[in-house]
């Protein structure tokens, strides 16, 4: 970063956190508490406010994971105490004086169970639809428009700071590496698998997206962006419950889906079980136009291509927890999948060569088709050591996945002044297959100390073992198919152990703080067995964290948190692999490729509760970047993943949500990234940088007789990304959704890309590389869905459980 722009920032951090030293500090009340359930079990997320007695809001909070609740005022008032929470019948305390400097503290406080079953009521959410924490903001999903018509993987990017980019990979903050969980357990996919498997997911069945930018020394130190940790809803009514989905969505092709979701208790014993089936399709239009200098001039490739695809996905997500007493849980998580895909594309390309008065023809076919079977299951137990919060809880975890894939690339080549029925060819047959077993196992220790102060600990082995297999076979015109050379067997495998401590506790009742530290020894060995090749790795690192909460007034308060991350290479990247894209392209595997390192910093002023504006820093080192090689002899393009020695991003980030009217409210966010990317490529070294930016705004509507509308817009700016640049784009989404039959019934209608303005433009230009493309994808289209709620029965309360959290999104 340039000196000049580093010190602006240091600058700018420096003046926005000192402000609060500015403050003159004020006698404040504290009024708290812990809300439990009739079981005794606390309830999380529960409304806690302070209200006159003609039901005027004065202050309010929210209960944290464990129920207790802090609300510090400098007002002086007559108020009552109200706690409401969904599931839950509201609860209320007699009035009484609020007077700056009390302490009065409710203790426990039981609220009861809402017994009214689903057929004849419908509960309304009275939370807010963003809850900021020190470590983390909860976005609560349930009751969106986007949600009700919408999958997983479409909510998850319109989450504060997210983007989802064409192919799935998901973004946080300007970063690539996040860390995908569902309910706290690993997903355990490649970025490709993931997105088809979030696209099988109704977004109706989430109740939260909790995004930690800056994980604590809890998370696996894995991932540099941070972490997404998707909340399913769970069941909360006494017997048997449930909804039923169907749906379909077309933007040239039509792709159906649906899905079931049952949820039974009976005594100690609940389980919650969704069966989903997903199709996506989707063409490419590609336009790749690239010059190649030779010593006699310029020889252009002009490329058009289109690529037809379509995913199939069904899939199983099933819970099962049982109480073995009042202090103790056990719990089961199984998830399977199956993902296959066909896959066709068509290319032409124009060579034109210099002192060559007629032109070449190269014409490719490429039919590739795969599958994907994938097998998670998670055993959880916890207990809890006393009633101030002290438990233990430990997970094993075992996945299995396999994935085998084949395709045929079919070539021919003529020139302008030939007949192209005697056209040359050539034909590269491709044949992968991948077999991975990951086990994990980890144990979570929590000690409530005195004077308010929580000390965490833990220890964590994961064991990882792949099997990759690629067979390339050629063929020449009608000659019979013979082995490549760049056939290759790769097995990898991986022991990673772990520990870590951390201490959350107080300065004062305005200053909180949580410090710890991660240790994480790796034992890697990647054997390619065809090359006879062995490369060996072993390294111990250790992962600090630290998070300070300020809360300088009831309306401001500022969080600071730094951490140091690691991301791994995905397993596939370092096999010593060629795949041949088509005849002009490649690309190839690097076994020399080493982990990256993160440390980022992040100061997140929020004010009023609501309002969000976040400065953020971070230094990559053995940053993972794609690289782009011409071999300007044969005109050729070879793509590969290496290590950048430094990558920088600082950003800015605001999140301002204004209710406009009663009936309109909006969401807006607005995110400013600087980019620096540095290291040396052959004999050049790169040294680039931008500032980029990112916008997008919600607008949401309660229609007359019923029916809600949502729309939505966004636009990223032109930015860089190692060696390419990529141009400015946006696009527009909108849906309306109608509830019929007593809310039982709903009915959904989104559009997406309204405009089809969502067309990449990019272009390479570095050392003897001129490329450009354009690319749209089939984003234009129109999705609906039907979906029928079932309920009977009385409300309860599950237990959540937690999952080991590391090896996922490496498989690609």
């Amino acid at each position: 970063m340039k000196t000049s722009t580093f010190l602006f920032l240091s600058m700018l951090i420096y003046f926005l956190g000192i402000s609060n030293l500015a403050a003159t500090p004020k006698e404040v009340a504290k009024i708290s508490g812990k809300i439990t359930d009739q079981k005794g079990e606390p309830v999380p997320y529960a409304n806690v406010a302070l209200v006159l007695l003609d039901g005027t809001l004065v202050d309010g909070a929210v209960s944290d994971e464990n129920g207790a609740f802090l609300i510090e005022s400098t007002k002086t008032a007559k108020v009552k105490l109200i706690v409401s929470s969904i599931g839950y019948a509201a609860f209320s305390t007699d009035p009484f004086d609020l007077i700056p400097g009390i302490n009065k503290d409710f203790g426990t406080l039981k609220i009861s169970d809402e017994m009214t079953g689903l057929d004849e009521v419908t509960v309304k959410a009275s939370r807010p639809e963003i809850i900021i924490e020190a470590d983390k903001t909860i976005i609560n999903i349930e009751g969106t428009v986007m949600a009700e018509g919408s999958n997983a993987l479409d909510v998850v990017g319109r989450s504060p700071g997210i983007f989802v980019d064409q192919d799935g990979n998901i973004n946080l903050n300007g970063r690539t590496g996040a860390t995908v969980m569902i309910n706290d357990r690993p997903t355990y996919m490649s970025s490709t698998d993931l997105a088809n498997f979030l696209r099988s997911m109704p977004a109706d069945n989430i109740k939260s997206i909790e995004v930690i930018n800056n994980p604590s020394a809890r998370f696996d130190a894995e991932g540099s962006a941070g972490v997404i940790n998707i909340i399913l809803k769970k069941n909360n009514v006494d017997g048997v419950f449930g909804n039923i989905q169907v749906g379909g969505q077309y933007n040239g092709q039509f792709a159906p889906n649906a899905g079931m979701t049952l949820n039974v208790k009976k005594g100690k014993l609940s389980s919650t079980g969704t069966v989903n089936y997903n199709e996506f399709a989707q063409f490419n239009d590609i336009d790749i136009n690239r010059n190649f200098t030779l010593e006699q001039g310029i020889s252009n490739f002009n490329q058009n291509s289109r690529i037809t695809s379509r995913y199939k996905t069904p899939s199983f997500n099933g819970s099962a927890n049982y109480e073995l007493n009042k202090n103790q849980n056990l719990g089961l998580n199984v998830q399977a999948s199956t993902s296959t895909d066909v896959n066709s594309s068509l290319s032409e390309t124009v060579i034109t060569n210099p002192r060559q008065q007629f032109n070449n023809f190269l014409e490719s076919l490429n039919d590739s088709k795969g599958r994907r079977d994938r097998l998670f299951t998670n055993l959880h137990y916890d207990a809890k050591l006393d009633t101030l919060g002290s438990k233990i809880s430990a997970d094993v975890d075992f996945t299995i996945m396999a994935s085998e894939s084949s395709s045929l690339l079919d070539n021919r080549y003529w020139a302008e002044n030939n007949d192209p029925g005697l056209a040359n060819t050539d034909k590269i047959r491709t044949l992968n297959d991948m077999y991975y077993t990951i086990f994990t196992a980890k144990v979570d220790f929590t000690k409530a100390l005195k004077g308010g102060k929580t000390f965490e600990s833990g220890l964590k082995g994961s064991w990882v073992e792949s099997d990759n297999d690629l067979d390339l076979s050629r063929a020449q015109n009608e000659g019979p198919f013979e082995q490549d050379p760049n056939s290759n067997r790769f097995v990898y495998n991986e022991n990673v152990l772990a520990a870590y401590a951390s201490l959350k506790g107080s300065f004062n009742p305005k200053l909180s703080y949580q410090a710890g530290l991660r240790g994480e020894y790796s034992d890697i060995i990647g054997n390619s067995v065809t090359l006879n090749e062995v490369n060996k790795q072993n390294y111990f690192n250790l992962f600090p964290s630290v998070f300070v909460q300020h809360k300088v007034s009831d309306n401001y308060q500022v969080v600071y948190n730094a951490n140091r991350r690691i991301t791994r290479p995905n397993y596939r990247l370092l096999n010593p692999f060629i795949y041949y894209i088509d005849p002009l392209t490649s690309e190839q595997g690097n076994p020399n490729l080493q982990p990256q390192y993160s440390t980022n910093f992040d100061m997140n002023h929020v004010v009023k509760g609501v309002y969000q504006f976040t400065l953020g820093y971070s230094i990559t080192e053995n940053a993972f970047m794609q690289v782009f090689s011409q071999n300007q002899e044969d005109r050729t393009t070879t793509t590969f993943t290496d290590n950048f020695e430094q990558t920088r991003n600082a950003n800015f980030r605001a999140i301002v949500p204004v209710e406009i009217k009663k009936w309109w409210n909006t969401s807006n966010m607005i995110q400013v990234n600087y980019n620096q990317f540095q290291t040396q490529i052959g004999e050049n070294f790169l040294d680039v940088e931008q500032v980029s930016y990112m916008a997008r705004t919600q607008q949401n509507f309660t229609l007359p007789k019923g029916f809600r509308m949502e729309v939505m817009g966004m636009y990223l700016g032109p930015q860089i990304w190692g060696q390419g640049r990529i141009g400015g784009f946006g696009w527009v989404d909108a849906g309306v959704t109608k509830s019929v039959m007593k809310d039982k019934l709903s009915i959904s209608v989104n559009g997406t890309d309204l405009f089809r303005s969502q067309v990449i433009k990019a272009n390479v230009q570095f050392a003897d590389i001129d490329t450009s493309f354009r690319q749209y994808r089939s984003n234009q289209g129109v999705r609906f869905t039907l979906r029928y709620n079932f309920a009977k029965g009385e409300s309860f309360r599950v237990k959540s459980n937690t999952g080991s959290s590391e090896e996922r999104n490496r498989l690609d």
